[in-house]
């Protein structure tokens, strides 16, 4: 049995950014990953919170998201390395980011997928997320993007 630990960060320090971008670039469906440039803008733009998943110390994945509105938290972008997945980690960094919501007083959370990632979108679903909206991408189906949001 692994030793998982989830660690929260909410202050976005120049080391914690550099962080995030390692860990980022280890996702590899990320295929159009955003500029150091605009994650940094998100995020210190408003409250936000980085959530660091670790097997034994390792990081093994993340979740990231930031406030909307004094109401509505952002789950932006999150990932799991392929060597650790099938463990439960993206779910307990899930949960994990509802808890945190709640106690810091938001009232939903909005997520966005695309249909490419049926795994996540199971997950969300499954997690009594609901589907709200839908932007179409014509010319390629897989990359239609959902929109999910729950009341936390």
């Amino acid at each position: 049995m692994y030793t998982i630990e989830i660690e929260a960060v909410t202050e976005f320090t120049p080391e914690v950014l550099t962080l995030l971008g390692s860990i980022y670039d280890a996702i590899p469906e990320f295929e159009q990953p955003y500029s150091n440039q605009e994650i940094s803008s998100r995020l210190l733009a408003t409250p936000s919170l980085l959530l660091l998943a670790k097997i034994e110390g390792e990081i093994a994945g993340f979740k990231l998201g930031y406030q909307m509105t004094d109401e509505v938290f952002y789950s932006w972008l999150g990932g799991v390395s392929p060597d650790y997945r099938g463990l439960g980690l993206a779910k307990s960094l899930l949960e994990y980011q509802e808890r945190w919501t709640r106690e810091q007083g938001y009232s939903r959370i909005d997520v966005k997928t695309r249909n490419c990632f049926p795994v996540m979108l199971k997950m969300l679903i499954n997690n009594h997320y609901q589907i709200t909206a839908m932007t179409a991408d014509c010319q390629h189906l897989s990359q239609n993007k959902l929109h999910l949001q729950k009341l936390v």
